[in-house]
């Protein structure tokens, strides 16, 4: 039994470079995640306990929120595992999910590729303007940029879904990897 575990060890190892991009945007992701929980718990319990406000904690709150939602959005493209509603994927067969599935990624990648490209223009026109903090004064462009790089790896990521949908469907794993609520 020992032997069959260490066996098994170095097969869970193996993993592409694409598959350890694709964890680690899933790891930034979560830790934009922690470090926002972290600025909201931070100024939450200095304001009500100690009467001690952060400096600047409003625009960093809500540039943080910026920069998870981007991230986050490139963490769950690539799964698929987030919210959705198929009444009518549920309803028909297997090469039918898998138009709808390529589908509706291509519109997914077309649309993020545009916001990709609008929020470019943001990072740029905040930098232009000079764009500060209300309380230390700081640059706001910095943010929108690592923002902007969660939105591409957002198309990256949902490229490579399109592409392993459509060439290499089975590296995507079974389509249903959760029980659904009934």
């Amino acid at each position: 039994m020992a032997q069959s575990q260490t066996e098994a060890a170095p097969a869970a190892r193996r993993q592409s470079v694409m598959d350890r991009f694709i964890d680690g945007i899933e790891l930034i992701a979560a830790f934009f995640a922690g470090v926002v929980a972290l600025d909201i718990f931070s100024s939450v319990l200095l304001r009500y306990f100690f009467s001690v406000q952060i400096p600047d904690s409003y625009d960093f709150g809500r540039l943080l929120l910026g920069i998870l939602v981007f991230w986050g959005i490139a963490a769950t493209s690539y799964r698929g595992n987030h919210i959705t509603v198929d009444l009518l994927y549920a309803n028909v067969g297997p090469r039918a999910q898998r138009f709808i599935d390529v589908f509706a990624t291509l519109v997914l990648l077309f649309v993020v590729t545009v916001q990709t490209y609008t929020l470019f223009d943001k990072v740029r026109d905040t930098y232009a303007d000079h764009v500060l903090t209300f309380d230390l004064r700081l640059p706001t462009w910095p943010f929108f940029l690592v923002a902007w790089l969660g939105d591409v790896s957002a198309v990256l990521l949902i490229a490579v879904r399109t592409y392993r949908l459509i060439v290499r469907p089975e590296l995507l794993g079974g389509r249903y990897q959760f029980k659904p609520v009934e």
